[in-house]
């Protein structure tokens, strides 16, 4: 069995990686850090019309009809490159409105005509009904919201949350608000029975996350080979040297636990939600703990505007408390190990 990605899956992949370079570089990240949007509507639709949000919907709605490893391996490039916008929200909402038959709906988010902002509830809420109180990632200029339980998934028109509540984001690469809703009919409802969007979403996010840990690792790397100290490259001193390859071997566990959570929850394995949570938290910990390393690697560098390891650490913090809270995962993961 071959299981290393195909040429067509890393030409898929090459090609994301040099749209993502020219024209969602980090460069251009910091030099739209005070704009409404993280990413201008132009550059949006261009992405959208390579297919980066449509890589896995049924070709009958416009998409590509591939695997999910496919969109896994896409995301993974998202996340090293450190790509803003809402590429998740987008992807799964695209989906979402082709679950429900709703052809017109998911040609306009995957054509990048409309963009979607993610809704995250946080406390006491309901998904179904829209009611409780929301983050919203990427709000401004959105026509619509998408908003995940483990029960299903929601596609709201974004006016139901009327004018929030904006919120400094650490992360320049991400736009933030804050709403509460007393209740609102979606405009479509997926349960999970159908489709599990929220399992979805978490292992795409667990991609991103794994992707901002392989950057992490070979930043550091590449700097502790060319930054040089006493006459020296810096990565002959034991502890830099053994910090990288710590680095390299929790982002490689990463992605090898988000692409068999990928495989589980495609293939209705009955421990899909065990290793969706998992890859959630092998991931989650690679990328904050690698970008966290990273910076001592840079030094007082790692820390400066210019550098992109305190990039990965903020987009790292952010993903990792998206969909549950690190330590109610392991505790469920824990729970569930008991009584298997």
């Amino acid at each position: 069995m071959d299981l290393l990605p195909s040429a067509a899956q890393l030409e898929i992949v090459s090609t994301a990686s040099e749209f993502i370079a020219e024209r969602m570089s980090v460069e251009q990240l910091r030099a739209d850090r005070a704009e409404p949007a993280a990413v201008r509507p132009e550059v949006w639709r261009e992405g959208a019309e390579m297919g980066l949000l449509t890589l896995g919907l049924p070709e009958q709605f416009g998409g590509s009809g591939q695997p999910f490893d496919d969109e896994v391996l896409l995301h993974i490039e998202l996340g090293r490159r450190l790509a803003p916008g809402p590429f998740l929200a987008g992807t799964l909402a695209a989906r979402v409105g082709a679950a429900c038959g709703d052809a017109e709906l998911a040609g306009e988010i995957g054509s990048g005509a409309a963009t979607v902002a993610l809704a995250v509830l946080r406390g006491d809420g309901e998904a179904r009904s829209v009611k409780g109180t929301f983050d919203l990632l990427d709000w401004f200029g959105a026509r619509y919201a998408l908003v995940l339980s483990r029960q299903g998934a929601a596609l709201v028109d974004i006016a139901v949350f009327g004018e929030p509540t904006i919120i400094e984001s650490a992360d320049p690469g991400v736009r933030l608000a804050s709403a509460s809703v007393t209740g609102a009919g979606p405009l479509h409802w997926l349960p999970a029975e159908k489709e599990w969007i929220w399992g979805r979403a978490v292992v795409l996010a667990s991609a991103f996350l794994t992707g901002l840990a392989l950057a992490a690792a070979a930043d550091s790397t590449q700097h502790a080979k060319t930054r040089q100290q006493f006459g020296k490259p810096i990565g002959a001193n034991q502890a830099i040297k053994h910090s990288c390859v710590d680095m390299v071997v929790a982002a490689e566990a990463a992605q090898a636990q988000t692409f068999f959570a990928a495989i589980a929850l495609d293939s209705g394995r009955d421990d899909a939600l065990w290793q969706v949570l998992s890859a959630f938290t092998v991931a989650g910990t690679a990328a904050v703990d690698n970008a966290a390393a990273g910076i001592q690697v840079f030094g007082g560098m790692g820390y400066t505007f210019e550098s992109n390891m305190h990039l990965y650490l903020k987009r790292s913090h952010l993903l990792r408390h998206l969909f549950a809270e690190p330590n109610d995962v392991l505790a469920e993961l824990i729970t569930q190990d008991r009584l298997q």
